[in-house]
């Protein structure tokens, strides 16, 4: 009897443990943020020819793109001039 008490102890402590160590959740941004974000990668980026996106950019690769909209976002959409010197 002991023993099934001392296991359900030690399988509560473990449980309580792994949920005490698990990253907390990602916050989602805003629209307003994407937004921002988005349009300033399109003016630093622009199409290489306007009005079709499967041309491609006339700056930069797919991945460059994805890096500043990564940064812009980590910066709450503040991008200063020397982020966008060396995106160019």
């Amino acid at each position: 009897m002991f023993a099934n008490w001392k296991f359900t102890c030690v399988l509560v402590v473990l449980i309580c443990t792994l949920f005490g160590v698990l990253p907390d959740r990602a916050t989602a941004i805003t629209a307003e943020l994407a937004r921002k974000c988005s349009a300033l990668t399109a003016k630093q980026f622009p199409p290489r020819e306007p009005g079709n996106p499967a041309a491609g950019s006339a700056k930069g690769s797919g991945s460059d793109q994805r890096a500043f909209y990564s940064k812009c976002v980590a910066n709450d959409g503040k991008i200063d001039n020397e982020a966008k010197s060396s995106a160019k």
